[in-house]
C-alpha cells in the first residue's frame, strides 16, 4: 500500500504542480477582486466538481470499487469487467442527462447557488454563461472516475495519478495566449476544462484496455449489478451531497463579497495540496486492498492496513497542516500576489487559508475512515456523520459570517470544524463496532509526529516574522545577477526546504518514522505496475 500510494503521490505531486503553475496564471490573468471575470470562472469550475465530487469520484466510486474489487477476487476478471461495462454505461447516461438539465437550467439555479450575484449583473451573466460552457466536464470524469477505479482494483495506479495532469497542461496551453483580457482568459479556461475532460477519459479508456480489461460501451440496462450498486451508492451521495452542501454554503456566503469567491478558491488550492498527494492517493490505495481484507476476512490484513495509512496519512499531513498555519500569508504572498492579484487579495486569502490550515488533518482522515465502512458495505453510516458535519458547517458559517462579523475567514473556520465533527464520528464508530482501533504503538507515534510538526510550524512562524530582515538582502543578491523579481519566491523556497529538513530531523530523531519504511517507498513490488 506504501508503493501504491508512493506512485499515486508522486504522480499527483507533478499534476499539482502544473496545477500550481495553471493557478498562478490564472490568478495574474483574472485577478480576485478587480473585476467579475476570476469570480465567474471560480464558479465555472467549481459548479460541475461539485456533481463530479458527489457522483462520479464520491458515491459510485465508494459503491463500484469495492464491488468490481470482490468480483475480481472471487468470479475473476470476465464477471468484473462485464459489472463495469455495465455501470460505466448507466452513470455515463445519467450525468448526461443531469448536464443537460443544468445547461438548460443554468440561469435560475445561478440566481441559488450565487445569491450576491444578484447585484452584479455582469457577473451573474458571465457566471451563467462559463458555467454552461464547463458542465460537460462532468461526464467525462464521470468515465474517467470509474475507469480509474478499474485500474486501481487491477493494482495499476500510474494512469490514474497521472491523467489529471493533463487539464492543468491543456489550460496552460489556452490561457497563457489568450487575449481579450480577464474575460477573455476566463473563456479561454473554461473551454480548455471541457478540452480537458474529453482528454482524459480518453486516456483512461486507452489504459483500460492496455491492462486488459474488456470493457465497453454498452445500452444503459438496470441489471442486478448496477441496481446492487446503485442501492450501496444512494446513501453515500446522500452524504457526499451533504459534504457538498457545505461547499454550496460557503460558495453562497463568499458571493456576498467582491472577490471572496476566488479568495476561498485560491485558499482551496493550498489547503487540498495534502488532501490530493494524502489523503486521496492513500484512500484510493487503501479501499481495494481493505475490500479484500473484508472479503476474506482477514482482520489482521484489515487492521495493518489502517494503521499503515492513519501512519503514513498524519506523518504527511500535519507537517502540511503546521506550514498551513505558520506562515500563510508569506506563502499566499509569494506564490499568487502578481499580475491582476493584488497585495489586498492576498492578505484575505492567508486569512482563509490559516481556518483551513488547521481542518486539514481532519479531511485526510475522512478519507482514510470512510474506506473502512465502504469497504465493509456500508455507505450510511458515512451519510448520516456527514448530514450531521453539514449541521456543523451551516450554523457556524452564518454565526461567525454574520454574527461574528469574520467574513470570508469565518466561512473556513466553519468547513474546518465541520470537517473535525465528520472525523471524530467515523472514527469513534470504528472503535465502537471493534472495526478499527487503533493500539498504543500507533497512538504513541502520532504524538511523536504531531511534536516533530509542531517544531516545524515554529519554524515557519519565526520565519514569517523575521522575513523583513532576509529578503531584502536576497533581492540585492538576485539584483546583482541580474535578476529584478524573485526574493520572495526564493524566500519562500528556503524557508519551506528548511522546515521540511527540520520536520524529518525531528521525526526520526523521535523515531516517529523509521529508516525502514522509508525505504520500502523505494523497493521495488507489483505495486509499481502501469
Amino acid at each position: 500500500m506504501m508503493r501504491s500510494s508512493a506512485i499515486f503521490s508522486g504522480l499527483t505531486l507533478i499534476s499539482r504542480g502544473a496545477g500550481f503553475a495553471r493557478d498562478v496564471v490564472i490568478s495574474a490573468a483574472l485577478g480576485a477582486s478587480a473585476g467579475p471575470a476570476a469570480d465567474a470562472y471560480n464558479t465555472a469550475l467549481s459548479f460541475p466538481n461539485l456533481f463530479r465530487r458527489i457522483f462520479a469520484e464520491g458515491a459510485f466510486a465508494a459503491a463500484f470499487v469495492p464491488a468490481y474489487a470482490r468480483t475480481l477476487e472471487t468470479e475473476g476478471p470476465e464477471a468484473a469487467d462485464r459489472v463495469a461495462t455495465q455501470a460505466l454505461a448507466m452513470v455515463a447516461m445519467v450525468t448526461v442527462i443531469l448536464t443537460i438539465v443544468a445547461q438548460l437550467a443554468m440561469p435560475w439555479i445561478m440566481t441559488v447557488i450565487n445569491v450576491g450575484y444578484l447585484d452584479d449583473p455582469a457577473r451573474f451573466k458571465l457566471a451563467v454563461v462559463l458555467t454552461q460552457i464547463t458542465m460537460p466536464y462532468l461526464p467525462c470524469m464521470a468515465v474517467a472516475a470509474l475507469l480509474s477505479g478499474v485500474l486501481n482494483a487491477r493494482g495499476r495506479f500510474i494512469v490514474s495519478g497521472a491523467y489529471p495532469i493533463l487539464l492543468n497542461l491543456i489550460m496552460l496551453a489556452a490561457v497563457i495566449p489568450a487575449t481579450g483580457g480577464q474575460v477573455g482568459a476566463a473563456y479561454a479556461a473554461s473551454w480548455a476544462v471541457l478540452a480537458a475532460g474529453v482528454a482524459q477519459a480518453g486516456l483512461c479508456w486507452w489504459a483500460v484496455r492496455k491492462a486488459g480489461a474488456n470493457i465497453h460501451l454498452a445500452i444503459p440496462r438496470l441489471t442486478p449489478a448496477v441496481k446492487a450498486i446503485i442501492i450501496t451508492a444512494i446513501p453515500a451521495a446522500i452524504g457526499n451531497s451533504a459534504t457538498q452542501l457545505n461547499v454550496f454554503v460557503s460558495g453562497n456566503l463568499a458571493s456576498f463579497v467582491e472577490g471572496g469567491r476566488s479568495w476561498l478558491a485560491t485558499a482551496d488550492r493550498l489547503y487540498q495540496l495534502p488532501l490530493g498527494l494524502v489523503g486521496v492517493a492513500i484512500g484510493i490505495a487503501l479501499l481495494p486492498r481493505l475490500s479484500a481484507a473484508v472479503a476474506s476476512n482477514d482482520r489482521a490484513q484489515q487492521k495493518t492496513s489502517m494503521d499503515q495509512a492513519v501512519l503514513l496519512s498524519m506523518a504527511l499531513t500535519l507537517p502540511a497542516a503546521a506550514a498551513l498555519m505558520g506562515m500563510p500569508y508569506f506563502l499566499i504572498d509569494a506564490l499568487f500576489t502578481r499580475g491582476a492579484f493584488l497585495d489586498v487579495d492576498a492578505r484575505a486569502t492567508a486569512e482563509a487559508l490559516f481556518q483551513f490550515g488547521w481542518g486539514v488533518p481532519a479531511f485526510v482522515l475522512i478519507r482514510i475512515l470512510a474506506p473502512a465502512f465502504f469497504a465493509r458495505g456500508d455507505t450510511k453510516s458515512p451519510m448520516r456523520f456527514a448530514l450531521v458535519s453539514v449541521v456543523v458547517n451551516v450554523t457556524l458559517a452564518v454565526g461567525l459570517f454574520f454574527g461574528a462579523n469574520m467574513g470570508v475567514p469565518g466561512i473556513a473556520a466553519a468547513v474546518s470544524a465541520a470537517a473535525w465533527s465528520n472525523a471524530g464520528l467515523l472514527a469513534l464508530t470504528l472503535w465502537r463496532r471493534d472495526h478499527y482501533r487503533p493500539g498504543p504503538a500507533l497512538v504513541s507515534r502520532l504524538i511523536r509526529i504531531a511534536f516533530a510538526a509542531a517544531g516545524m510550524g515554529l519554524l515557519a512562524a519565526v520565519a514569517t516574522w523575521a522575513r523583513p530582515y532576509y529578503e531584502p538582502s536576497i533581492g540585492q543578491a538576485l539584483s546583482g545577477l541580474g535578476l529584478d523579481h524573485g526574493a520572495k519566491e526564493l524566500s519562500v523556497l528556503l524557508v519551506t526546504a528548511v522546515g521540511g529538513l527540520t520536520y524529518a530531523v525531528l521525526a526520526l530523531a523521535t523515531r516517529a518514522v523509521r529508516i525502514s519504511e522509508l525505504k520500502a517507498l523505494v523497493q521495488r513490488g507489483n505495486g509499481g505496475k502501469a
